[in-house]
């Protein structure tokens, strides 16, 4: 079973990282969930607007600030998934916690940087 990876706050501005991300992703042949505020897809890839019950995610890779997330740690929670990418602007000690508490790993990373040196 191939590895899926969810972007949550997902973009269609084609500037923002997060939709750089979900290129890059698939470039890379990952598979990709994504969620945002505005409806539409990115490459082959729907942006879902509302929360959708994800199976099987290893990967979150978030895309919102820290005061943003709050209302979404139940919902990534809930999803279990292996590990949540806090891209550059996204660290937050509270939500860090939190996964540990739910034995979920997490990374202080660049989901792109990651993807182009081999270490995603």
């Amino acid at each position: 079973m191939k590895k899926t990876t969810l972007v949550i706050g997902a973009s269609l501005k084609p500037e923002r990282y997060s939709n750089i991300a979900i290129k890059r992703l698939r470039s890379y042949n990952h598979d990709v969930k994504a969620f945002g505020l505005k409806e539409g897809a990115v490459k082959d890839v729907t942006i879902d607007t509302e929360l959708m019950p994800y199976k099987n995610i290893d990967t979150v890779t978030l895309y919102l600030n820290p005061q943003r997330q709050k209302s979404y740690y139940d919902y990534i929670i809930g999803l279990q998934p292996k590990r949540i990418i806090f891209n550059p602007g996204t660290e937050n000690p509270e939500f860090y916690n939190l996964l540990k508490q739910s034995n979920i790993d997490y990374e202080v990373a660049c989901t792109l940087v990651l993807l182009g040196t081999g270490q995603y």
